[in-house]
């Protein structure tokens, strides 16, 4: 079954509009990883050239940030769901 991963309206052009899609891992890296094999250029938005996660992105996995987890190693289920946040700034 799998993961099922939330897509951000910004990075929905990589996964042709689609808001959910699914994909496979026992961790996050896999799962982003798996990501990429399925839309290339979807892993370097979530993540730098060390895998460490983008100050810009929070992703939850069933409504825990992953910063609080074990970042890009925090094991998934299947199952489970995934959400992809970009930070939003602004204000005075």
């Amino acid at each position: 079954m799998g993961v099922v991963v939330r897509v951000p309206t910004p990075l929905r052009r990589l996964t042709d509009g689609a808001a959910k899609v699914a994909a496979n891992g026992s961790d996050l890296a896999e799962v982003i990883e798996h990501l990429e094999g399925q839309y290339n250029g979807f892993k370097i938005r979530l993540v730098d050239e060390n895998g460490v996660l983008r100050e810009f992105v929070n992703i939850y996995l069933n409504g825990e940030d992953v910063r609080f987890l074990d970042g890009t190693q925090t094991q998934v289920s299947s199952g489970d769901e995934i959400s992809i946040v970009p930070a939003v700034a602004g204000g005075q």
